[in-house]
């Protein structure tokens, strides 16, 4: 639950870097918590409110992490952007989430996975 939990902290955040595995497993909670909301909407019969109650509290951090994502990968934020075409930007975008970081200092700074122990 950390890696939820850092996600929402940095909210508004879209300088810096996010490794796969915050990206990932953010992606994986907040599914998993919209299923859950999808499966109470049914229940109590609120047509998909909570859910969209829940889907605009998360959109925010959502396309934070998703940009310090593709910072990781060395790539502009507004790459962000071609998920609005639908099936080859979002192929080409699960595609960057998926690559692994750069190990170098980047433009977006240093690698998150390669930070020296003290």
């Amino acid at each position: 639950m950390n890696w939820y939990v850092d996600v929402l902290k940095k909210y508004a955040v879209f300088n810096g870097r996010a490794r796969r595995q915050e990206y990932w497993m953010f992606t994986l909670v907040n599914t998993v918590i919209s299923i859950v909301l999808a499966i109470a909407d049914e229940v109590l019969g609120t047509q998909s409110v909570l859910g969209a109650v829940y889907m605009l509290a998360v959109l925010l951090p959502s396309l934070a992490v998703t940009v310090r994502r593709l910072h990781d990968t060395d790539r502009s934020g507004w790459w962000i952007l071609i998920g609005l075409v639908p099936i080859v930007g979002w192929i080409v975008l699960l595609v960057f989430t998926c690559l692994d970081s750069t190990p170098h200092h980047n433009a977006h700074g240093p690698s998150p996975k390669h930070v020296p122990a003290y």
